[in-house]
This record gives C-alpha cells, sequence and structure tokens, in this order.
C-alpha cells in the first residue's frame, strides 16, 4: 500500500494521503482526489495510476507540465517510493505505508487545500473576513448583472458608469454579508478591479512609486524612492489579474495566450508594461510596469537630486548643442532614459529629430520630431518591423539628429554609420556596467548585424563616431548618480582611449545607508572645447577644474 506526502513548497505546509484508489486524480478543481488550490496548477494536472505494485504518474496536458525528478513527464511514467512530482508549487513525494512512522505523522498538517483569506481592516473591525471566494462571486455577479449587460460601454460617461457600479457593488455586498454593511474602502477596490487597473490604481497614481511588479495575482512589490518592498496588496484570483493584463493590452491591439504568452505594451500615461504568463512563468502571471513620470524632469531635477553638478550640467548641455555624439550606458533601473530626455532638451528647436524606440518613452518638446516606435511581429510570428529598419528608413528622412532609445542588437552598426555621415549629435543609450564596458558591448552589438567585419574595423568606427560616455548607476541607497563623464580621444595600436572628464568617488555610507561621496573634475579638458574657443566660442575653462 502506498501513501502521498504532498508538500507546499511555498508555505512548508504538508499532508499525507493514502493512494485509495485509481486513477487518482490531482488538480485544482473540485472534481479531483487531491485539490490544490493554486494557480500553477491546472483544472485537470495530472493522475496518478496503480497496477498491481506498481504506481505511475501521467500529465494531462496541463498548462506548467508535470515533473518527475526535475523531467517532463511526457506520457505514463513510472512513479516508484522515494521519487518526486511537481506539480506547481506542490511536491507529492510516494512512501510505502510500512516505511511510514508514527513520529513523521506527527509534523505534518492536517488539512489540505490550505485556505485563502483576505482580511480587510476595516471590515475586520465589523467581525467580518473579506475571502477570495467572496470577492470571485462579487465580481462573478458583476460580469452577468442584466443592469450592467444592457449598457453601451463605449457611449457611456465613464463617471456614470462608475456610479451605476458602485450602486450595484453596494446592494451585492449587502446581500452577501448584511443589510447595514458598509466599507468604502473595499468597494473602491471592487470598483477598480471592475472597471479599471485594480490595485494597481493606487500605485500608478502614486508618484513616489517608479515601478510596480507582480508575481501572480497575490504577490506585489513596489520600488518607492530606490527601494523595492513588498505590498499587502493583491488581486482577486489569476483571471482578475488576466483580465486587467487584457485591458491593458485592448487599446493598443496585442493580445496574450499560451500560443503567445509574452509581450509588451504601454499604459495611456507611457508607462511600459511587461506580461509573461504560463507556460513560460512557472509562478503564474508576471507583470512589470515602469512607470512613466508625469512631470517631464529638466537638468535642474536632475541637480537637486544629486545626480551630477551644475559644472556637470552645463558642460552637458555644451556637448548636446555642439553636436557631439553622446552614448549613456548603464544598468537596469539606473535612469538611462530620463537622462536621455533631459539632454535631448537641449537640441536646438530648429533641428529635425527622427527619435526611434521599441516602446515609446521619450517626451521631446522641439517642434520638429518624427517618433518612430518598432513593431512587433502579430500572432503568426509575421510583420515585425525592428529599431533596425526604422533607423535605416529614418536616413532618409532628412534628420538633423536621430535618437535611439536603446541599442540592443545590429542597429549599433547602423548608428555608428550614421554618426560617421553628417549625423553628428546623435544619441543612445546601451546597458553596461562602466564606460569602458560599454565600448565592448557595443563591438558585440555591432557583430550582432550579421557582418564580417574585423575588430579593429569595429574600433575605428567607434573611436570616430562616439564623442563622449556618460555613465549612469543606480547606488546601493537607491539612488541615481552620474558616475562620469568620459570623452574618447583616439586610438593607440588597437586600443580605443578615453579619458575621464568628471566622475563621482564615493566614500562609503553613513549610518542610514546614504552615500557619501563627491563629484570631481579631473582637469582634463575636451578638444572640442578648444575647438569651441578657437570660433571665439565662450566656455569656461574653471568647469575642468577640480
Amino acid at each position: 500500500m502506498y501513501c502521498l506526502i504532498v508538500t507546499d513548497l511555498v508555505s512548508a505546509k504538508r499532508k499525507r494521503l493514502k493512494l485509495s484508489k485509481t486513477p487518482f486524480k490531482v488538480g485544482r478543481k473540485k472534481d479531483n482526489d487531491l485539490i490544490l488550490p493554486h494557480e500553477s496548477v491546472s483544472s485537470h494536472h495530472c493522475q496518478i495510476t496503480m497496477d498491481g505494485e506498481s504506481v505511475h504518474v501521467m500529465d494531462l496536458d496541463s498548462t506548467a507540465g508535470t515533473l518527475l525528478n526535475e523531467s517532463k513527464v511526457d506520457d505514463l511514467r513510472l512513479f516508484s517510493a522515494g521519487d518526486k512530482v511537481l506539480v506547481g508549487k506542490f511536491k507529492l513525494e510516494l512512501l510505502e505505508e510500512s516505511g511510514f512512522d508514527s513520529e513523521s505523522q506527527e509534523s505534518l498538517e492536517e488539512e489540505l487545500p490550505f485556505p485563502e483569506t483576505v482580511s480587510d481592516t476595516s471590515s475586520a473591525r465589523k467581525g467580518t473576513v473579506i475571502t477570495r471566494e467572496l470577492r470571485r462571486r462579487i465580481h462573478g455577479k458583476l460580469q452577468n448583472h442584466p443592469e450592467l449587460v444592457k449598457l453601451d460601454f463605449a457611449s457611456t460617461a465613464f463617471e456614470v458608469l462608475r456610479a451605476r457600479t458602485k450602486e450595484i457593488i453596494n446592494q451585492l455586498l449587502s446581500d452577501e454579508i448584511a443589510s447595514d454593511f458598509q466599507d468604502d474602502a473595499l468597494v473602491a477596490e471592487l470598483l477598480d478591479e471592475a472597471l479599471g487597473y485594480g490595485p494597481l490604481e493606487m500605485f500608478l497614481e502614486d508618484e513616489t512609486v517608479d515601478e510596480v511588479m507582480i508575481n501572480n495575482f497575490d504577490t506585489i512589490f513596489i520600488e518607492q524612492k530606490g527601494r523595492i518592498t513588498q505590498t499587502d496588496k493583491s488581486f482577486t484570483d489569476v483571471d482578475q489579474l488576466m483580465n486587467i493584463i487584457r485591458r491593458i493590452l485592448a487599446p493598443i491591439g496585442r493580445r496574450i495566450d499560451e500560443s503567445s504568452p509574452m509581450v509588451d505594451a504601454r499604459l495611456p500615461d507611457g508607462s511600459r508594461v511587461n506580461a509573461i504568463i504560463p507556460p513560460l512563468s512557472l509562478i503564474g502571471p508576471v507583470v512589470t510596469i515602469r512607470k512613466f513620470p508625469s512631470k517631464r524632469f529638466d537638468i535642474h531635477d536632475l541637480i537637486q537630486r544629486d545626480s551630477l553638478t551644475e559644472n556637470m550640467a552645463v558642460f552637458l548641455r555644451l556637448a548636446v548643442q555642439y553636436r557631439r555624439n553622446v552614448l549613456v550606458s548603464g544598468g537596469t533601473g539606473s535612469g538611462k532614459t530620463t537622462l536621455l530626455n533631459v539632454l535631448s532638451s537641449f537640441i536646438p528647436e530648429e533641428e529635425r529629430i527622427v527619435s526611434i524606440e521599441d516602446a515609446a518613452e521619450l517626451r521631446l518638446h522641439q517642434p520638429h520630431v518624427i517618433p518612430l516606435e518598432a513593431k512587433p511581429a502579430n500572432i503568426e510570428g509575421e510583420g515585425a518591423i525592428p529599431v533596425r529598419k526604422l533607423l535605416v528608413n529614418s536616413l532618409r528622412m532628412r534628420p538633423d539628429r536621430i535618437i535611439i532609445g536603446e541599442c540592443r542588437g545590429g542597429e549599433a552598426l547602423d548608428m555608428l554609420q550614421a554618426m560617421n555621415t553628417g549625423h553628428d549629435g546623435s544619441l543612445t543609450t546601451l546597458h553596461a556596467n562602466s564606460a569602458r564596458d560599454a565600448l565592448n558591448r557595443l563591438e558585440t552589438l555591432v557583430l550582432m548585424a550579421g557582418m564580417d567585419l574585423p575588430v579593429k574595423a569595429i574600433r575605428d568606427q567607434i573611436a570616430s563616431a562616439v564623442h563622449i560616455i556618460i555613465h549612469q548607476a543606480r547606488m546601493p541607497d537607491g539612488t541615481r548618480k552620474i558616475i562620469s563623464i568620459s570623452e574618447l580621444t583616439g586610438q593607440e595600436g588597437d586600443a580605443i582611449i578615453m579619458q575621464d572628464l568628471f566622475r563621482f568617488e564615493s566614500s562609503g555610507q553613513d549610518d542610514d545607508g546614504v552615500i557619501i561621496g563627491k563629484y570631481r573634475a579631473t582637469g582634463a579638458v575636451p578638444k572640442f572645447v578648444h575647438e569651441l574657443r578657437s570660433r571665439n566660442v565662450p566656455v569656461d575653462l574653471g568647469l575642468f577644474n577640480e
């Protein structure tokens, strides 16, 4: 006789079950023999069968798959004592009854499923616990409510729709709980989930929140003032989260499903959204939102945030105005796009600018701007128009300046060629860990263009095309600083020569974890500054003195 030890890998709760029938079905729905109530588990995930002394496990076309000893189960597989089967976030171990002692049984939890509840503090004071099941019922009744079904959502004013939906939610809560039940916070949350972005609404409205990270419906992290923390907010269930994702995608004509489980999108305010769902994600739908600031940052904001000094700002304005090709490097979340936006504001208004991005994030105030955005492939995998094609086409559009939101591939070669053929003053960003590393990465990206170029030829292109590299970093205390501003001065043999003009020198952290340091000018004067002074353009050389 065999038994199963079922372990929730997240909470570490365990349960012992006898395999008393065959087939023994495992899944999320209530008609299974073992009910595992989590969205990482399919409705009917797998089944265990016994044939005499032999036990087998078989996957039932589950979304995330079934693993036997870390190998995917594609058909009927032998399930022996000591083996481990992974079903979503649960582990199933097969043991013989004779090998299970009473001491180990005492350490097991008595009940599965492990109940999921959401406690609402205002409701708790009234002695009420709002369960996710109750919220599911409310949403189900809202979707089928006759008054809402007959409303024309397209032509009905949003204020009217929200007011009527609020009345219906209050009535449904009264029917479910008590006639005198009142909880404005809960009603607002249900309204946001029914008509808006659910618990995301409060984070999207909070200007101190920079990023929202959703790890399945019940876990939401935010980045606030440079620090990542877990919130106490959650969606009602995975279906509600999927509805919100589809609501985000609908206005831009994109979709997400098992055949296309990964998508990039943006919100109406320009915030960037990435979503990925099973079978690619093993924990359920995962959504990352990089918020678009409601206020357009300018150079003074960066100075106030101690991201750079006034002297550095004056120099960067000179470099952009007098058509230096500038590369902004840094890690993820270091503020490259924000800095690129600020630098672009220094471009004179009479110039024609073409901006090219994967997802539109730049906001240029000049009157002569042509913003272009790459197009992803459709559901059949066709019709994609990458950044590189847009860049090649932009050269036929008579641009004075070209701005690429980020170089990620072969477009780096075309960008260098554009910089070398009359499009001075162009700007772009790329991911790198230092200014020197940015040059190495740029070489790698050029090689991705598929051209059989020798390394020396690539370095010649880089040395003649790129004038200034600004390296930005996110510090351990969450602040973002320009770590260095460097000038490319030429080549010695195959090596590109680079000199720092400004750099940030850290001397540690204070008791509160705040970075202590100072910006210093190195004393080196850029070559183009000497050229400007020879043309009687006034430049204060004191900018470059320590």
